[in-house]
């Protein structure tokens, strides 16, 4: 890792509730966490937009479009975190989790492979999008708001993640996820 985190005896305020967080749900600091410490200003605003965006697509519809981000930009820290929030929100279980990882994405619904695709197609080539992809989401069920919500929660993930990956955060064992199911995610 090419920064230094602070420690949990230096936080305070937002970082410090960051790394309060990560130890009471899971017994130690995450990496990622600690990075994103380093400006709890960024941090707390990137929640705010996840938590703006949310009650409009629900929880379902938010993970398959940060898992397919995520798997576009082939994030694993986002790939497991993520994963593991899925799991936990009955989005996916660990079959449907391991499929998504073979670029099945059975396990969603069809309005939710379909939010996949987008949020592929968004961390893919942007630039390339058309009206059709957004006319897909439509065709799906879902509102103006929500398509905007959606293409805000791929936005956001690939902003996440391009940043841990590119300063190098280590990758942390992610508790609740079989073995099998995280390596799956992680395969390259």
């Amino acid at each position: 890792m090419i920064v230094t985190p602070p420690s949990a005896e230096e936080v305070t305020g937002h970082a410090a509730a960051m790394y309060d967080s990560d130890t009471q749900d899971d017994g130690f600091v995450f990496a990622h966490t600690q990075v994103m410490a380093i400006n709890p200003e960024a941090h707390e605003a990137f929640e705010r937009l996840i938590k703006a965006v949310v009650p409009s697509i629900g929880i379902g519809v938010y993970e398959a479009a940060t898992l397919g981000a995520a798997r576009a930009i082939r994030s694993p820290h986002c790939l497991l975190a993520h994963g593991r929030r899925a799991m936990r929100a009955g989005v996916l279980d660990d079959a449907g989790l391991r499929a998504f990882a073979r670029h099945d994405d059975s396990g969603f619904s069809e309005s939710e492979q379909a939010v996949v695709r987008f949020a592929e197609q968004l961390s893919i080539d942007a630039a390339a999008m058309t009206d059709a992809d957004s006319q897909a989401l439509r065709d799906v069920g879902f509102t103006d708001r929500q398509i905007v919500d959606i293409t805000l929660a791929a936005a956001a993930r690939n902003f996440f993640s391009r940043a841990l990956l590119a300063l190098d955060v280590p990758l942390d064992v992610v508790p609740g996820l079989d073995r099998t199911t995280a390596d799956a995610l992680t395969a390259r």
